[in-house]
């Protein structure tokens, strides 16, 4: 949890860099990150001006909505204030919206009206007893530009209100038709090749380039311009005449307004997601781009009952779609090493949602692109998804630094992280790797811990073996063994067709190893025998270990801040992420092996001393087989301790002090029995 000074720093951090980005934005009509990006930082500004609503002060971003008028239109103040509506970026935090709303008003009912979140200008467009006269944009929400001429000439836009029974009442006096000036995408990319083939530097993005086009003093050039003007509020004097947002939305369309087809009212908060899904599933085919969904009340009294808090209605909230871009800070950066050698920078962020997924790490490749971007421990930084799959760090947003901020020093940082490792970087290589230490022999190592009795147990893969299976180049990695055929063997010496038979099956017979032995088998740094068991107790299957988060692995027991550290970026490396999905492929499949009903399922066992019927390893086996807990040291916590021949001293005095159970071999059999 962050304290209230550090809060404040970073709410100060944040209103500059969003500010920054909205001038930008709203006034140059230039764009300096993606505004997926930008809603990120406004969110975790929301968030902690929500925790800390002290630190809540006028000139926020969240306190006004975003824009200034230009000098070149003239000002015209809203008879009704144009507000904007706060994102929420789950389906949890629409509940949380909801229950927020129940507690002001308890009777509310759960029906809403949902309409696409168009990715364009907002604007207002006066009506005067049913003719066209003035159009405004948003502006700060209290003051917009006066660009009447300009929205004239979008031919969506009727000059004249459409007369039928159902209209008649809004043909009188002053009606507001408020909506969103867009340009739909084929009309953007025809106006970019036009460009391209004058040799003209091409336009952004749609959003941007219809905004620039309503604020041209040329109405000519705004005419040659296909905009649309896409309605969806009405605001009249007589606002009995529209007691829901469902019947604004029917006579928008009566009026002769363009309106979003795919609004639809909604009935019970858990339909929803359905929604969410599907809209997010066509989204890519629309004429026009959105960035999510409004979700309003459908009821219009209550909707105004409920008021307003800041720059926003209470009853309205937009949900934003997965971002293709988003913002995060850069909590460590360590080091992983690879099966070459190769040490490759991983970046630790605060945990984040990025296109329907939850990052916490990317790669930062090498100390070259490190030094490039000035990537520093305590940096906001914008990831993006590499073809929509591999988190990247696309740069920093230095006006977030923090003060004490240092450059990162990947020499130092190799020296701290491994004290007992030399690493060298060649002239010609961006990356540092093991000294001395070929790749050949670094797989020979992986592999033989691989079979060996503690992980995997291979019977004949002993090292000599390994060492003509790798110098043969027939196992290029752990995985290759389960390729081998007779075939492969029984030319080389020391295989004559009995061995090469006994050494495939002895391999085959691995295809469905026990979680633990697997997880120990792979040789993660860090990771021991007794580890590799709380590990598999814990997570039960070995995906959900491959996508944990250093955040979960520290509340196991046992696992520190180095230990998750390393179980993280050994699953961040690509080779690594290759090899289980090559193992995968070849049928290797590892299962939590656990019996039920167990009468010591859950009991915290510590062994000692030296058995006679078990190793140390199949003792453990045995436990966790059962469902209990094996540790290294006893506690209060332990439940039993199993000693063998020649125990520890200091265990037996421990197990009389907390008066922990004793139990003899015979004793520890009878138990699991």
């Amino acid at each position: 949890m962050i304290n209230h000074a550090d809060a404040k720093k970073r709410i100060e951090l944040l209103k500059k860099q969003i500010e920054t980005y909205r001038y930008n934005y709203h006034v140059l009509d230039k764009s300096i990150m993606t505004e997926a990006a930008s809603d990120s930082l406004k969110h975790e500004l929301t968030l902690l001006e929500e925790q800390f609503p002290d630190l809540i002060t006028p000139d926020s971003p969240s306190q006004r909505v975003a824009g200034q008028v230009l000098s070149g239109f003239k000002s015209v103040p809203h008879t009704e204030r144009m507000l904007s509506i706060n994102d929420v970026f789950s389906y949890e935090e629409i509940v949380k919206w909801f229950s927020r709303l129940v507690k002001l008003e308890s009777e509310i009912k759960e029906e809403f009206l949902v309409d696409l979140k168009m990715d364009g200008l907002a604007a207002s467009l006066v009506y005067i007893d049913g003719f066209y006269s003035q159009a405004v944009t948003r502006g700060d929400g209290f003051v917009g530009e006066d660009v009447t001429a300009n929205i004239k000439t979008i031919q969506s836009v009727p000059m004249r209100l459409n007369e039928s029974d159902s209209t008649k009442d809004f043909l009188n006096g002053r009606v507001e038709i408020r909506g969103e000036v867009v340009l739909y995408k084929k009309d953007f990319e025809e106006i970019n090749a036009q460009r391209k083939r004058e040799g003209k530097e091409l336009y952004a993005n749609p959003r941007n380039l219809a905004a620039g086009t309503i604020r041209q003093l040329d109405t000519s050039l705004v005419a040659g311009r296909p905009l649309k003007f896409r309605a969806y509020d009405i605001i009249t004097s007589n606002q009995d005449l529209l007691p829901t947002n469902q019947k604004v939305y029917q006579i928008l369309e009566d009026l002769g307004f363009l309106i979003n087809q795919q609004n639809k009212v909604v009935v019970g908060l858990n339909s929803i997601p359905k929604i969410i899904d599907e809209t997010d599933g066509i989204r890519d085919n629309l004429e026009f781009n959105i960035d999510g969904l409004v979700i309003k009340l459908n009821d219009r009294q209550l909707f105004k009952k409920l008021g307003v808090v800041g720059k926003a209605a209470r009853a309205v909230v937009a949900f934003k779609f997965s971002a293709e871009e988003t913002t995060t800070e850069i909590l460590d950066i360590i080091i992983s090493i690879g099966r070459t050698g190769a040490a490759t920078p991983v970046a630790v962020f605060k945990p984040t949602r990025l296109a329907g997924s939850l990052i916490s790490h990317a790669s930062l490749h090498n100390e070259d692109e490190i030094t490039k971007k000035d990537i520093r421990i305590g940096d906001t930084v914008i990831i993006y998804k590499a073809g929509d799959i591999i988190p990247q760090v696309s740069r920093v947003l230095k006006l977030l630094r923090p003060k004490d901020s240092k450059p990162f020093d990947f020499k130092e940082a190799l020296k701290i992280q491994y004290p007992d490792i030399s690493f060298v970087r060649k002239e010609s290589e961006a990356v540092y790797r093991m000294k001395k230490i070929k790749g050949d022999l670094i797989l020979k190592k992986n592999l033989i811990h691989y079979a060996s009795k503690s992980a995997l147990d291979i019977d004949t893969l002993g090292d000599k073996n390994v060492n003509l299976l790798v110098d043969q180049k027939i196992v290029k990695d752990i995985a290759d063994i389960y390729k081998i055929k007779e075939s492969d063997l029984i030319n080389l010496d020391r295989f004559a067709e009995i061995s090469s038979n006994k050494l495939i099956n002895a391999i085959n017979s691995t295809k469905n190893p026990s979680l633990d032995r697997f997880i120990y088998g792979l040789g993660i740094r860090h990771v021991g025998f007794k580890t590799a068991g709380d590990l598999a107790t814990y997570f039960k299957d070995f995906n959900s270990l491959a996508q944990s988060s250093y955040d979960q692995l520290i509340q196991i027991d046992g696992v520190g801040q180095i230990m998750a550290e390393s179980i993280v970026s050994w699953f961040l490396s690509e080779n690594n992420t290759a090899l289980i999905e090559k193992l995968k492929t070849l049928g290797v499949n590892p299962k939590f092996q656990q019996i039920s009903g167990s009468k010591i399922a859950g009991k915290s066992f510590v062994v000692t001393g030296t058995l006679v019927n078990y190793s140390r390893q199949q003792a453990f086996d045995l436990i966790r087989l059962n469902g209990g807990i094996v540790s290294n040291s006893v506690s209060k916590d332990t439940d039993y301790l199993v000693t063998g021949e020649s125990p520890g001293n200091n265990k037996i005095v421990l197990a009389q002090k907390y008066k922990t159970e004793t139990l003899n071999e015979a004793s520890f059999q009878k138990l699991l029995s």
